[in-house]
């Protein structure tokens, strides 16, 4: 936190300090060293709400109190004599001594320690964990070299099995077992038609199976014009 904090006397029987004599050596900030005295106080009657607000927004932006942690360090420094304002300006430590017994600040430090306790619990948890994660990664190692190698390669094999089928069932691979079909039918009748020339075989047993062989033969053909006309 870096507050530039008013400085000025409370007491009006008190001589004010002139700032203007203070060196300009000085390590206080300059805008606070060539400031006044006086903060001017916003009058209810000539400033705006909105005006007000856009002011608070600004001075928070910079870094600055807002208007009640203004005044309550104003509170405190009302007290103090004109040396012991001097010493502030001059003196790092007193004013370092100063700023740290602000309540502001004491809640800000507050803060900062609980936060920075926080993350080294944070840091020292994930250092425990460590040795789980290293374990977890040797296994993920072993299961992407072996396990895993296993397993593409068994879906390569079932993936090569699947195409296998698929060109199987594909309608020219059904065309041509029908054709197949047609052929071997046309093969068989014509061994029962040398078979009855030959008298090896009677008449109703002939004509039984010729028939059989030949509306098989004629539904293949069927089938196959069928699937012809819908390949195309």
């Amino acid at each position: 936190m870096s507050w530039r904090i008013p400085l000025f006397g409370s007491q009006q029987q008190q001589p004010e300090p002139n700032f203007q004599d203070i060196p300009t050596q000085s390590w206080y900030p300059p805008s606070v060293v060539g400031s006044s005295s006086h903060p001017s106080t916003p009058s209810s009657s000539s400033t705006s709400p909105h005006q007000r607000a856009s002011d608070h927004s600004q001075s928070s932006s910079r870094g600055q109190p807002s208007p009640a942690e203004a005044a309550g360090i104003i509170a405190r420094l009302k007290d103090k004599s004109v040396d012991e304002l001097q010493r502030l300006l001059k003196d790092k430590e007193a004013y370092n001594a100063f700023f740290n017994s602000l309540d502001q600040v004491k809640t800000q430090n507050n803060l900062r320690s609980e936060l920075r306790k926080e993350t080294l619990q944070l840091a020292r948890e994930n250092l425990e964990k460590e040795q789980r994660i290293s374990e977890l990664r040797n296994q993920c190692t072993i299961i992407r070299t072996t396990e895993l190698a296993a397993a593409e390669d068994r879906l390569a094999d079932l993936e090569r099995q699947k195409d296998e089928i698929m060109k199987s069932y594909s309608p020219a691979a059904l065309l041509d077992k029908l054709q197949s079909s047609m052929v071997k039918l046309d093969e068989e009748s014509e061994e029962l038609h040398q078979k009855f020339l030959e008298k090896d075989m009677d008449l109703p047993t002939f004509v039984q199976k010729y028939k059989k062989l030949r509306a098989a033969h004629h539904k293949c053909a069927l089938l196959h014009l069928s699937g012809k006309a819908s390949v195309r």
